[in-house]
């Protein structure tokens, strides 16, 4: 009989990490949508709301830095739980807004405790899957990104619509406390990792897990390809609505069935990259990602179906990238350093994105039709970082092979999994 890949267990850590996934990811994402809602309801400019995306980044980036160097020194499942919880706080304060600055001030609190949480997942993922299966991990954790498109998107927006666009944020708010419950009774202590810590203090353990240049060649890789969903996806609704003829009320249409595309074959890219090889998934998706967003960046009055189509394909090679990259980068660290590896990386990729968006909103001009000036400079800005970032992984690629074989020749199994730093530290 055939060997199960998973256990009921570790389905059931993925499935609550992609749902806890998706209520990160939504209260990110429904931002973008909103933003043709948001600018008239606030009477806010580009760049104002391009510094609302950008304060969440701004503050997530800052946080995940400075929680970096405490993220091995406890049980992963406290962490996880008290981000959570100030995450829950942030989103419900962003519900309550009663103007542009209350939310400026709402979405720095919503990041200083939500740009955590994705570094946090990954370090779980780290701890407990091994290397050979966690393309497939991350497959489905990035179902979380087209269920939020799926379901939490048009949703959101269909209740933006009907209620104000406070209430999409209080529907996160709602699933979010469901999530945190569930975490508490079912998700067990994630601690192996602290059977084999040094006596460094936190800021020692920063500083150490900084000066390593493989580590700073893998923070290098991840500015860039932070730039390009930062860059394209906060004006996505307006250029779709204001430059490509779309209604307000076809955007629900286009995200859900977008997601389900999404959501279709994000576990088998991920099984791909398990199979075919990582980075292999990683460039031809890159390739495909550069050839879509030039068509889409040039785009004038276009049909409904046509739009889709374009997304379905830009969102397949996004996904290629995001999984692939994802579980390459999870072999880099090692098993001591991975929750500051993951904190730093995270907060690196937040950082570049907030800069990335604050410097979109100050490209992109708003013109008296309300269509939206100089987008296609943003998605050449991006290709040129894709093309970039593609060399910057190989060199990440070629590492995590060489650290591979290496481990195999001395037999010895890759320092990846939870059980395998238990029995390690045991021995000692």
């Amino acid at each position: 009989m055939k060997e199960k890949t998973f256990t009921r267990y570790e389905v059931f850590v993925i499935t609550i990490l992609t749902i806890l996934q998706f209520t990160i990811i939504l209260d990110f994402m429904v931002l973008s949508p909103l933003g043709a809602i948001l600018m008239p309801a606030l009477k806010i400019t580009p760049a104002q709301f391009g510094m609302v995306v950008s304060a969440y980044a701004f503050s997530a980036g800052g946080a995940g830095l400075l929680a970096a160097g405490f993220a091995d020194k406890f049980d992963r499942k406290k962490l996880l739980l008290f981000f959570y919880v100030g995450f829950v706080i942030g989103t419900f304060l962003c519900g309550i807004a009663p103007d542009y600055n209350f939310l400026l001030m709402a979405r720095v609190v919503t990041g200083l405790f939500g740009g955590v949480i994705g570094s946090i997942s990954f370090a779980i993922i780290t701890d407990l899957f091994r290397m050979e299966v966690r393309g497939r991990v991350m497959g489905f954790i990035q179902m979380s990104f087209a269920s939020s498109q799926v379901l939490g998107i048009p949703l959101g927006l269909y209740l933006a619509n009907k209620w104000g666009w406070h209430s999409p944020f209080l529907l996160i708010v709602g699933v979010s406390v469901a999530v945190g419950v569930l975490i508490v009774v079912y998700l067990k202590p994630i601690n192996a990792h602290l059977k084999v810590q040094s006596d460094r203090n936190a800021f020692q353990h920063l500083g150490k897990t900084l000066s390593r240049s493989t580590y700073l060649k893998a923070f290098a890789a991840t500015t860039l390809l932070a730039t390009g969903g930062f860059m394209l996806m906060p004006f996505g609704s307006a250029f779709s609505v204001n430059n490509l003829g779309l209604k307000l009320s076809q955007l629900p249409m286009l995200y859900m069935i977008t997601g389900i595309f999404s959501m279709a074959t994000g576990p088998i890219i991920g099984k791909l990259s398990d199979s075919v090889g990582k980075y292999t998934i990683f460039f031809w998706g890159t390739m495909l990602t550069i050839a879509v967003v030039i068509f889409y960046v040039n785009l004038g009055v276009t049909p409904l179906s046509t739009v889709i189509i374009v997304s379905i394909l830009m969102f397949t090679g996004v996904s290629s990238r995001i999984i692939s990259s994802s579980a390459l980068m999870t072999a880099v660290p090692e098993p001591a350093d991975r929750g500051a590896f993951m904190g730093i990386n995270a907060s690196v990729q937040q950082i570049s994105g907030g800069i990335a968006t604050f410097i979109a909103g100050h490209i992109v001009v708003e013109r008296i039709d309300k269509s939206l000036a100089n987008y296609d400079v943003l998605g050449y800005t991006v290709v040129g970082t894709m093309l970039i970032s593609a060399l910057m992984m190989y060199f990440i690629h070629r590492y995590v092979d060489r650290k591979t074989k290496a481990a195999a020749k001395n037999n010895a199994a890759p320092p990846v999994t939870s059980a395998a730093i238990a029995e390690g530290a045991s021995a000692h």
